[in-house]
């Protein structure tokens, strides 16, 4: 039994595109489904599918490369709130990955959106994940 299913999807998405994997697959979950529409509309991720084919279902994520240096998208995808320590922010503090560069998910009661999405909103949550 997993205690942190997020903390386990971005570790699949790390290793993989450490090890140089084109496709990665992780078990499906909504909140898991959100923060995958937003990594792929931020261009960290090549593409995704949905497949409801078990009773979980499966997230499909295709990983991106630098054509040049095929170097991964993804430098970095780090947790921040965890299950034994919950980090929140307010609207008028929402963090900033990299002065702008990056970009940290945040859980609101608006849904799942990025920081910069959250403060034009105005709302704030609780603060997943940093991705640069």
């Amino acid at each position: 039994m997993l205690t942190d299913p997020i903390s386990d999807y971005l570790t699949r998405i790390r290793n993989a595109s450490r090890a140089g994997h084109r496709v990665v697959e992780v078990p499906a979950s909504n909140l898991k489904k959100e923060i995958t529409k937003i990594l792929f509309d931020q261009g960290y991720i090549l593409s995704y599918k949905f497949e409801d084919d078990k009773v979980q279902g499966t997230i499909k994520i295709a990983l991106k490369y630098d054509k040049q240096t095929k170097e991964p998208v993804i430098k970095k995808i780090q947790r921040i709130s965890k299950p034994g320590l919950r980090k929140y922010a307010g609207s008028d503090d929402m963090p900033r990955v990299l002065n702008g560069l990056g970009v940290a998910i945040v859980s609101t009661s608006h849904g799942v959106m990025t920081s910069k999405r959250a403060k034009k909103e105005n709302v704030g949550g609780e603060v997943l994940c940093y991705v640069y």
